[in-house]
């Protein structure tokens, strides 16, 4: 048998294979901190498998796991999980274990498919790629043996098929589900739903697939899989409703296609008797679970949580990483239609979540529409939009299909009217053009649609975004023509009956709402949003407004009560009257303990949740933190009811079937609750009995919907962040420390901390650095956040340089930063870099990178380090400038130039080197410092003033010249060198008085000028740089 890590992490790594065979098991590894519960469970069931399977026959394997299986349920489920594990991780054992499965299943294989389903709608890309090949091995052999239940694992594997995605991975599976369909054919004609959501599937990817042999071959073997459904069993696909013919427009031009629009259009009758024609389908709402299936699990649940916890003014992060994600190729193009019909016809937030700052759908779909970078993919966006407006029917359509458009249009008419301009346009053009023979059913769809948006008061009227003077004559004009009856002024308003979910305020708390809508930085449709820059959104963090006073309303779950088991209800009605914390604790107390119970339902773990979060809603008010901390009152504060969930599981082991239950009823509270995150936090930083236990905060994270330690870390920060800063400040040492591997590489949690704190918060974070209990940077990360925070307010940067300062961290480390630097852009990070250089005795990689900044006139960077290491350090640096001026003056100018594009953080050139140096030599003229009197800056002079050209030998001359009487030091004592004035020869010849530094630098710019009227022909400066002596030389 394969060892205890082997197994798990090779079921369900992340991409990078851990599978190892000289592993060994050992006693003491703390299971929950490297591998998911599910994934211990199915271990576990393998074990108990294969201690019954190995070295016995056949026969006796077979009655061993009977007999096994006859003793109850549970018993029952081992051997079916642990028969499962095994196909997926031994490809050699899977016919034989599918054999035995098959065998012993008493259930008609629903546990398999119940777990399938989880792990593909929860872990698939967890999944290593020989596990997802056993588990398409798998549902194969569940098709062929008709097992019941089959056709939705195999609607669950489609969903996986990520639209817009051409890469090996996602073409492999959509081929794979494929060849299974069409080889089970007539399988797949059993069952309505599934032939329906097939052909909308393929339907909706041939889009995608085109291009390369390969696909242009899985594009043709989809057309024809859809064709022969569609021509077959068209009633069955009728179910779609009108987006079957949104998907088929848009592959109109495949000549099997094409042949089929002739016969839906002139021929209806030849696909089915009862279809009518296209308006049959046009007038038929298509159902939410079919825009549904074209969202990976993992896109929906990001969709969601934007949704519904995403606050309005603080989406562009979660934004950037979608688009990251799932946005950033020229293929995933297509993806935005999907997104945006998700979004209109699935997304249906309640009044509560309409009336409250979470971001809204058409703030989303406004920055869709940004991303769009073709116009191709901008007017199918706008067509998914405006979809649901075109047949619209009052009694058959939801009003919230329609909201959207409408209000992307009114809150993008003031920050960005090019988008209200071109969706009004849109909708006038689509009316005559979207199919002519129905351009009066498509005029009264929306008609019926404005209207409806003004009965139920989506907007109050729409006078103000049809005349708008923002919107030019041309457009105002059309829309008065097709629309004349909205563009009047607005009548009286009139009581009208609200029947359908949408809030009364919402035009009014949603006006706020309109400056940086969509945060979408690379479109830009004025000057003034280019003003809005990341700088500028950070103040809302540093200034909160004031909180009004929460009014206390009385707590109503009666909804809830009667879905729990009686014995669990009254337990809840006791908690609700409980008087006093001790008797609510001892009450919290017995609810645990009945939810532990091995009888206990786990599908009430939901409602039950939802009681407690209504129960206890003040715990999540205010300041968790006490005001005076000591263990006492640390201790006292950790004494809520709520927090019994939390000690109970600090009390049992990680791999306990209980331990499991009680986290997935924290998850259920943490989508219910989302302060439940760092509550967590808070108790296993300051409670006793939590001890040693933060790592049960990794094991909650992988238990909740998101499911992704860094991604539940950094929501639980930024909330606490949000209510309380004190309490994030005394959560920041045990962060760092107990998850380094999030926090270190992460510049986004810094900001959160810097973003908030004051000075003297400050302060008490670098004395924790000092004593050595909090590490915040580290070498490999440190350069890159640094960078990273170039974009910050001047107070966050200062905040960021101080607790690195703190740090014991050589400069060197991050001296590479000075190649991000500009002087009027970045002097926050310039200032601190100068101060602490100061202090620093120079390496020749320091020298190097300060020399490499570019020159100019206002920045003096450069020239005030290098005056500085010239007072405290000279000889050292000038052993440091004399092997830089050779070694870039031995490279051929050429191998110069490749080098420094190749490398960003090495753009060195010899000719930066003697700006600098010149800059420096003024800069020093009226001192007594005798640095360029110094043998080596003379000798690195005297070599590169023989090899270099004409132009520079004029440019530099009075560089050069400090190096003209220099003789080897066996023929001149270097004492006299060094009592030498600083002034040049020529100068100290004609015994004048030195220029002083602004007039001798002009007429250095002055020379090389002269030089070119006074020489002919005009010296080439790149090819005479350098040559195979001067290489010798420098050697």
């Amino acid at each position: 048998m394969q060892n205890h890590a082997q197994l798990i992490f090779f079921i369900y790594g992340g991409g990078v294979s851990l599978y190892c065979p000289g592993w060994s098991r050992t006693p003491g590894l703390k299971q929950s901190s490297c591998l998911p519960n599910d994934g211990i469970r199915l271990e576990r069931c393998m074990s108990i498998v294969t201690s019954m399977t190995a070295g016995v026959s056949e026969r006796e394997a077979n009655d061993a796991l009977n007999a096994y299986v006859c003793k109850g349920l549970p018993q029952h489920e081992e051997i079916c999980l642990g028969l499962f594990t095994l196909i997926l991780t031994e490809p050699a054992q899977a016919q034989k274990c599918y054999r035995d499965l098959a065998l012993v299943s008493r259930d008609g294989m629903n546990i398999v498919l119940n777990k399938i389903n989880q792990i593909l709608m929860e872990k698939y890309l967890k999944l290593q790629d020989t596990c997802r090949t056993q588990l398409v091995w798998l549902v194969r052999e569940l098709v062929k043996s008709g097992v019941l239940g089959a056709d939705g694992v195999c609607m669950t594997f489609m969903k996986q098929i990520a639209g817009g995605d051409v890469t090996a991975k996602n073409i492999w599976l959509a081929e794979s589900v494929l060849d299974i369909l069409t080889e089970q054919r007539e399988w797949v004609l059993k069952s309505s739903i599934l032939i329906a959501m097939a052909v909308y599937t393929y339907l909706r990817l041939i889009v995608d697939h085109h291009g390369t042999a390969q696909l242009q071959a899985l594009r043709q073997k989809e057309v024809d899989f859809c064709i022969s459904l569609l021509r077959e069993r068209f009633m069955e696909c009728l179910m779609i409703g009108r987006d079957l013919v949104r998907l088929l427009q848009n592959v109109a031009r495949i000549p099997e296609f094409e042949l089929l629009w002739k016969d839906i259009i002139h021929n209806p009758q030849a696909l089915s008797p009862q279809f009518t024609g296209i308006l049959q389908l046009l007038q038929s709402r298509t159902s939410r679970k079919f825009l549904a299936c074209r969202l990976t699990p993992d896109m929906e649940t990001k969709l969601l949580f934007m949704t519904s916890r995403v606050r309005f003014g603080q989406q562009k992060r979660y934004q950037d990483w979608f688009q990251r994600q799932y946005l950033s190729t020229p293929d995933s193009q297509s993806l935005r239609c999907d997104l945006i019909r998700y979004i209109c016809g699935v997304v249906h937030p309640s009044n509560e979540v309409l009336s409250s700052d979470i971001l809204p759908r058409w703030a989303i779909i406004g920055w869709l529409l940004t991303t769009c970078t073709s116009n191709v993919a901008a007017s199918n966006a706008k067509l998914a939009l405006f979809y649901d407006w075109l047949f619209f029917s009052p009694d058959k359509d939801s009003i919230m299909n329609i909201e959207p458009a409408i209000l992307v249009m009114h809150h993008s008419m003031k920050p960005h009217p090019a988008i209200t301009a071109t969706l009004l346009d849109f909708m006038c053009r689509i009316i005559p053009n979207f199919y002519p023979p129905l351009e009066g059913h498509v005029r009264q769809g929306v008609f019926s649609s404005l209207n409806h948006i003004v009965e139920k008061r989506v907007l109050a009227h729409l006078a103000p975004l049809f005349d708008n003077p923002k919107l030019d004559k041309e457009l105002r004009a059309m829309l008065r023509e097709k629309f004349p009856e909205f563009c009047s002024s607005p009548s009286p308003p009139v009581e009208v009956k609200i029947e359908e979910p949408v809030s009364m305020e919402m035009d009014n708390h949603m006006s706020d709402k309109d400056e940086s809508c969509y945060d979408n930085a690379e479109a830009a449709f004025s000057d003034d949003e280019e003003d809005l820059n990341s700088k500028g959104k950070k103040r809302e963090f540093r200034f909160h407004p004031i909180k009004e006073t929460v009014v206390e309303e009385p707590v109503d779950i009666t909804p809830y009560l009667d879905q729990l088991d009686e014995s669990l209800r009254d337990k809840v009605l006791q908690l609700q009257k409980g008087s006093d914390t001790e008797a609510q604790c001892e009450v919290m107390q017995e609810i645990v303990d009945q939810v532990l119970e091995e009888d206990f339902d786990s599908e009430q773990l939901s409602v039950l949740a939802s009681c407690l979060q209504e129960l206890f809603k003040a715990h999540f008010r205010g300041e968790v933190l006490p005001e005076e901390i000591t263990e006492e009152s640390l201790e006292e504060s950790v004494g809520k009811p709520l927090y019994l969930i939390f000690r109970n599981l600090c009390q049992m082991q990680e791999d306990n079937s209980s331990f499991s239950l009680l986290l997935d009823l924290l998850s259920e509270l943490y989508q219910k609750q989302p302060k439940i995150g760092y509550h967590l936090l808070y108790y296993l930083r300051a409670s006793k009995a939590a001890a040693g236990k933060m790592n049960l905060y990794e094991s909650f994270a992988q238990a909740t919907q998101l499911g992704d330690l860094h991604t539940c870390l950094m929501m639980d920060m930024k909330a606490c962040q949000e209510d309380d800063v004190r309490l994030l400040c005394h959560l920041t040492p045990s962060i760092y420390t107990e998850f380094p591997d999030e926090t270190l590489r992460s510049g986004e949690l810094l900001n959160m901390i810097v973003a908030v704190i004051d000075s003297a918060q400050l302060q008490e974070l670098v004395c924790h650095v000092m004593m050595g209990n909090l590490v915040m940077f580290r070498k490999d990360s440190v350069l890159n956040i640094l960078i990273q925070s170039l974009d910050w307010e001047t107070f966050e940067q200062y905040c960021a340089w101080q607790l690195f300062l703190a740090h014991n961290i050589p400069l060197e480390t991050i001296i590479p930063i000075l190649q991000h630097l500009k002087y009027k852009e970045h002097p926050e990070a310039l200032s601190c870099l100068l101060l602490q250089l100061r202090r620093e005795k120079p390496s020749e990689e320091m020298v190097k990178m300060v020399l490499s900044r570019p020159c100019h006139p206002d920045d003096q960077f450069t020239t005030s380090i290098l005056r500085h290491w010239c007072m405290k350090h000279d000889e050292l640096l000038a052993e440091h400038i004399k092997s830089l001026l050779i070694k870039n003056n031995s490279l051929p100018r050429k191998r110069q130039s490749l080098r420094s594009s190749s490398s960003k953080l090495a753009q060195l050139t010899l000719e930066q080197i003697l700006e600098h140096l010149d800059n420096l030599r003024l800069n020093l003229t009226n001192t007594k410092q005798n640095f360029f009197s110094q043998t080596p800056i003379l000798q690195a002079l005297q070599h590169v003033q023989a090899s270099c050209d004409e132009a520079h030998k004029m440019k530099f001359s009075d560089l050069f010249s400090l190096a003209e009487e220099y003789e080897d030091s066996s023929t001149k004592p270097p004492k006299s060198r060094r009592k030498a004035a600083l002034s040049s020869p020529r100068s100290r010849k004609n015994a004048t008085q030195p220029p002083n530094a602004e007039e001798e630098r002009s007429r250095h710019q002055q020379l090389p000028r002269l030089e070119e009227e006074d020489t002919k022909p005009k010296p080439t400066k790149r090819k005479r740089k350098g040559s195979s002596a001067v290489g010798s030389d420098s050697d």
